[in-house]
């Protein structure tokens, strides 16, 4: 079964292409800050490598969810699922990978809980979705998805880390929590895939938006980066520990 394009306002669209743009012009920021405070060679080759690799998958990601072929749920395996598996891989293995190690020694812990902010006005977006039956809204902060808490407790904590000096477990409890309500939002986005449905048949209820631009880049730019930054949160933490972080990255 194919799911046609949902009927959203021009303004959440809008709203939603342009947070995936600013998410994405962050992390390419980071990458080269990062990238030449930890003394990387050819640290601005590498930033613009970075921005390739990030218009190359943000391109490819808006021209399949474009083309329809997202939607088509009687392929097997479907293809949003192999897209949902890129991006858990890719947000685990980027920040596993050298790129997260110039983040997370490179960048100040504050920058890296800070970046998580997006959260807020993404959640505000998603409950709007969920107001227009463009999202179930079993995904939206009126449902089971309470991830806002994340975005706004990195507003109040990022400046407490950049003015004073706060006490590291609750940086780790604040990311671990983080990354609990991050797996509860993915959680609820499968049971409400057409694949398994555990909210009911009904159109409002089934996940199928992200199946179409520009909501394609909730999964493979926000989810991604979310995974991402929590990782690289927890490497930076374990790298205060034994005392390795760079000059840049107080």
């Amino acid at each position: 079964m194919t799911y046609p394009p949902p009927a959203a306002s021009a303004p959440l669209e809008l709203g939603f292409a342009a947070l995936a743009l600013l998410v994405a012009a962050l992390f390419v920021w980071g990458f080269a800050r990062g990238s030449a405070a930890v003394g990387a060679a050819r640290s601005a080759r590498a930033a613009a490598m970075a921005a390739a690799g990030v218009v190359l998958w943000m391109g490819a990601t808006w021209a399949l969810a474009a083309s329809g072929v997202l939607a088509h749920f009687d392929l097997r395996p479907p293809p949003m699922a192999l897209v949902f598996a890129s991006v858990l891989c890719g947000g685990l293995g980027l920040g596993l990978s050298p790129v997260g190690r110039r983040f997370a020694l490179g960048l100040p812990l504050a920058a890296l809980v800070g970046a998580q902010a997006f959260r807020f006005p993404l959640e505000l977006l998603m409950h709007r979705a969920a107001l227009e039956g463009v999202m179930p809204a079993e995904m939206s902060y009126s449902g089971h998805n309470l991830d806002i808490l994340t975005g706004a407790s990195a507003l109040v904590l990022a400046p407490l880390l950049a003015l004073s000096r706060v006490p590291r477990w609750v940086v780790a409890g604040w990311n671990a929590l983080g990354s609990a309500l991050l797996f509860v939002v993915a959680a609820v986005a499968l049971l409400s895939s057409p694949m398994i449905r555990a909210f009911g048949d009904e159109p409002g209820h089934v996940n199928t938006w992200v199946c179409y631009p520009p909501f394609v880049w909730l999964p493979a730019v926000m989810v991604m980066a979310a995974l991402f930054g929590h990782v690289v949160v927890a490497r930076r933490l374990r790298a205060e520990r034994r005392n390795d972080v760079a000059p840049g990255g107080g």
